[in-house]
């Protein structure tokens, strides 16, 4: 069974996050994280040469699996999960507990729309 998260908040419109696959009972144990957590892993992801690629590149995976939902396409659906893994993998774990935490944040908020602000300075180098 695939279960599909969107992992995080669309915190730009025009860059949002990704989904991935994890069984409920771990996304309603995710703590939400605190705003310096999150700009630590922004920092941390900035820092890194690698990482700001893996994270536009996990972006644009989102419109791709919202559109295998939509098409009720598993199998393609499963292929980008795959993917969408692997490069969550080479963010770190702390991408994984942020984002997830961050499911529990409302984007219209402010409380989201700070995290919008902090995340923003990623998606701005995404194109």
């Amino acid at each position: 069974m695939i279960s599909r998260l969107v992992m995080a908040i669309t915190i730009v419109a025009a860059a949002p996050f990704v989904a991935v696959a994890q069984d409920d009972e771990q996304r309603d144990r995710a703590p939400k994280p605190t705003l310096e957590e999150a700009q630590k892993l922004v920092q941390a992801i900035s820092s890194d040469a690698a990482k700001p690629k893996a994270y536009c590149d996990l972006a644009k995976l989102q419109g791709q699996m919202e559109n295998a939902v939509n098409e009720h396409d598993e199998k393609a659906l499963s292929g980008l999960l795959a993917k969408a893994k692997v490069l969550e993998n080479d963010l770190g774990p702390e991408f994984a507990k942020v984002t997830d935490g961050l499911e529990t944040v409302e984007p219209d908020s402010p409380e989201g729309e700070k995290f919008t602000e902090i995340f923003g300075h990623l998606d701005e180098n995404c194109k």
